[in-house]
């Protein structure tokens, strides 16, 4: 089993597979996995996308790790536990992975900085962008090493001190400029693949195909009840809360919360009810499921498909950010909700459009929403300027009711 005794080994396979990444096509971030004695246990490089269309909004480095983790833990294989682990990634996490880490308990050594969408985007280890009951997990288990030079590149060490395995702690000023070069090079023109899909006003309703066509017959196969909801756009109803008991009632079976999440189109036809699956992996929560078979969904039938169909598919099956979000239960202000609120940041990769400022809503809150506000507002730039993260009550009273009940 190969090993990485210092921090700049770890940061060079971390660059291999952000390369790996870019040449993908997709952002440039890797990341590896290690045990306490510094032998690697799986790398991955980020796989948002794949051949030209968006794959998997939440496949970062870091969130695959842990889902590989618990995956390989499922099966039985013998890892040590999480805070035995470190995750060594290229770029600094984002609050998707940050939240992923915290929930799960592992360490992180982070190589390149991202004033952006990093969790540490102010740079000084302050974690202010985290909820305040997750900074000072943050500040014990993130490590920021040390950069030896005199360029932009170099930094003083920041964070928690890397695990005591690793011999040297520091990466070398090459290598961390590579890191950065690598998520620079790719940012735009991915973020770009993300704007592909038809404005508002050229979408078309899917409830209208009939239930031969291939895009309800794929609908149908990932979500039964895909189609069976209808209500006026953006305005979710009473008649959405079986939908939702329903979700809410198997994500406990999977070892959950009760969580559940809807997906509504610009039609306001309901397209997935998805429950969480914390009984494979502590961070597969309900919306983490939800986007992910969304986006799984449209590349399914777009994958090797012809322009005209692929536009098809854009066209009745649009982008999230025309559609609305339902929770049962509103972000709340430990790791998983974080989690989520990142990971709505990632889908969207993009402002929220004017015409649909209500694309995130909830049902019953976590937080009042002074608190919820201030969370968002404390979010790096990426979510907090640029898409405008918001997330909001529903209207309906009787929703309210039938979910509290």
């Amino acid at each position: 089993m190969k090993k990485a005794i210092d921090v700049q080994a770890a940061v060079a396979i971390a660059s291999l597979e952000a390369i790996a990444a870019k040449t993908q096509g997709t952002f440039g971030v890797g990341g590896v996995m290690l045990d306490s004695f510094g032998s690697v246990l799986q790398a991955v490089h980020n796989n948002v996308i794949r051949n030209g269309l968006v794959y998997d909004p939440t496949a970062h480095g870091e969130r695959q790790l842990i889902d590989w983790y618990y995956a390989q833990s499922a099966k039985g294989r013998a890892l040590p536990p999480p805070h035995e682990i470190t995750i060594v990634t290229s770029l600094d996490p984002c609050c998707m992975c940050a939240g992923a880490i915290l929930a799960g308990g592992f360490n992180v050594v982070v190589a390149a900085n991202d004033r952006q969408a990093g969790v540490n985007h102010e740079g000084d280890g302050s974690f202010t962008a985290l909820p305040e009951g997750l900074r000072e997990q943050a500040r014990a288990t993130f490590a920021y090493p040390a950069v030896l030079g005199s360029s932009s590149y170099a930094r003083t060490a920041i964070g928690a001190t890397p695990p005591p395995f690793f011999i040297g702690k520091t990466i070398a000023e090459p290598t961390q400029a590579l890191c950065s070069l690598v998520f620079e090079a790719t940012a735009e023109s991915v973020t770009g693949l993300f704007d592909a899909d038809p404005p508002r006003e050229q979408l078309r309703d899917p409830g209208t195909l009939p239930p031969e066509h291939p895009i309800v017959r794929a609908l149908k196969r990932t979500c039964p009840d895909a189609l069976t909801y209808r209500c006026t756009p953006q305005r979710p109803d009473a008649g959405l809360a079986p939908y939702l008991q329903h979700a809410a009632r198997r994500d406990r079976a999977q070892g959950g919360p009760g969580d559940a999440v809807v997906l509504l189109d610009a039609f306001g036809n309901l397209l997935l009810r998805c429950h969480g699956q914390r009984s494979q992996s502590a961070i597969r929560t309900a919306f983490m499921e939800c986007t992910r078979a969304y986006a799984q969904l449209r590349y399914k039938l777009m994958e090797g498909a012809t322009p005209a169909q692929q536009d098809e598919v854009r066209q009745y099956l649009g982008h999230p950010r025309d559609g609305t979000f339902v929770f049962a239960q509103g972000p709340g202000d430990d790791a998983a909700g974080f989690m989520n609120l990142g990971a709505y940041g990632s889908t969207m990769e993009g402002p929220l459009p004017a015409h649909n400022p209500a694309q995130f809503q909830y049902v019953l809150p976590a937080l009042d929403e002074a608190r919820l506000a201030e969370l968002c507002a404390d979010m790096p730039p990426l979510y907090r300027q640029r898409i405008g993260t918001r997330p909001m009550q529903v209207r309906d009273a009787a929703l309210v009711a039938a979910l509290r009940a």
